[in-house]
């Protein structure tokens, strides 16, 4: 510790979360903003309610961003001045994690936490010199692999040539990997990851805000609404949705994501998926919102009859979890982390990937069957009660920092 920083109380961790591209105060819906966002500021609300001390560490994207911003009590995000102080896809900061990572050594060298915990690959790297200089102990998190990446997309991986290499000299320099799900596990162990230096803690969801009361966002005119939610890529299958519409008669489908609303006319993404709409004779039925504030979600999601997530792969997939603690049903593709969160027909209903048909099929029969969705709903409720609410997250996340500490859990907050 800094000796001109004020002692914390026994049990009470400093802990810095690294995550290079994926800002807690950044907007959703981006192309670089989805589940990490949300992931690691709502971590680091759960540890600081847990008594903690924790940092976020994350790059300067704006000339006129402070130094450091008080989250909430008890989390500070720090923006790390590490390439030009303006937005860079992510697939493009590899240059610039040395110059972050020896930013990292320099803030903890002179206020030195008690672990470090990265997220996603490059800030695993920048981290890992940093920690190795310090003694630190580091625990690393990837929200998504490079080879499953380049498994399904092929030539269009826009990765860095790097990034497998780079994960796995991650994986092995850490101190233990926490994996989101179980998929993800056997995926590192091919990779050659040790399997008794990886634990699983999934992610977590906020069911006080995310519950199946609160307000309703405005519905159109037709029976039924889908809604599809999330960064606005072709890999989260979007153009699946919009082609089982042509199977689903008087329904619509809400698309939350991508660009500003503005925005939404240049986007790529979003005039191939027009073309995609106007192709099946659907384009009247198909509305994108743009990127939306977070506090705008639960209200769209509550809006649903169902909600899809019919993505090629999903690493985790924190949508299904925000869904089904609205009491929406799910229908998802049977990839990823969604294997592990809903639960086939308890909480919705798993399809494969990429087959509209198969889509249109199950989505059909929830919409025909009011029970059957009333109950997914309730099921998926407490689901995510039972498993997946940020208090329990945060404590499996801290036994795994004691764990690496060699030390016995923590009592400190509310557990």
């Amino acid at each position: 510790m800094n000796p001109a920083s004020a002692p914390l109380p026994p049990g009470v961790l400093s802990i810095a979360l690294v995550s290079e591209h994926a800002s807690p105060l950044a907007a959703l819906g981006g192309v670089d903003a989805g589940g990490q966002n949300v992931h690691v500021a709502a971590l680091a609300g759960a540890l600081a309610d847990r008594g903690h001390r924790v940092t976020v560490h994350t790059r300067r994207d704006a000339p006129d961003l402070p130094d450091r911003v008080t989250l909430r009590e008890g989390v500070e995000v720090h923006h790390v001045p590490a390439g030009p102080a303006r937005p860079v896809p992510k697939d493009r900061l590899l240059p610039y994690m040395d110059e972050f990572g020896r930013c990292l050594a320099r803030v903890w060298r002179a206020r030195t936490p008690d672990v470090a915990h990265s997220h996603y690959w490059m800030s695993g790297l920048a981290s890992l010199g940093a920690a190795r200089e310090l003694g630190l102990p580091l625990l690393h998190t990837y929200h998504a692999l490079g080879t499953v990446k380049r498994r399904h997309q092929r030539l269009a991986d826009t990765s860095p040539p790097e990034r497998i290499g780079c994960e796995i000299e991650v994986g092995l320099g850490c101190d233990r990997v926490v994996a989101t799900c179980r998929d993800e596990v056997a995926e590192l162990i091919r990779m050659g990851v040790p399997a008794h230096r990886i634990g699983v803690v999934p992610c977590g969801v906020d069911t006080e805000r995310f519950s199946p009361v609160g307000p309703v966002a405005p519905r159109g005119p037709l029976r039924y609404r889908l809604v599809q939610l999330g960064r606005l890529v072709p890999r989260k299958g979007a153009a699946v949705s919009v082609a089982a519409l042509a199977r689903l008669p008087d329904t619509d489908v809400l698309v939350v994501g991508g660009p500003p609303a503005d925005r939404l006319d240049a986007d790529p993404e979003v005039r191939r998926l027009r073309d995609v709409a106007r192709d099946a004779g659907v384009a009247g039925r198909v509305r994108f919102t743009g990127g939306v504030d977070a506090g705008r979600v639960p209200a769209l999601l509550r809006s649903a009859d169902v909600v899809l997530c019919p993505a090629d792969y999903e690493p985790f997939g924190i949508v299904p979890l925000e869904a089904m603690a609205c009491g929406r049903p799910v229908v998802a593709s049977a990839v990823g982390g969604q294997l592990d969160t809903v639960a086939d027909p308890g909480t919705g209903r798993l399809v494969p990937p990429g087959d509209p048909e198969a889509l249109a099929r199950t989505v059909a029969g929830l919409l025909a069957d009011p029970a059957a969705r009333r109950a997914c709903g309730a099921g998926g409720r407490r689901r995510v009660l039972s498993r997946y609410g940020w208090a329990r997250i945060a404590a499996a996340t801290e036994t795994a920092y004691c764990e690496v500490l060699d030390a016995e859990p923590a009592t400190t907050g509310t557990g």
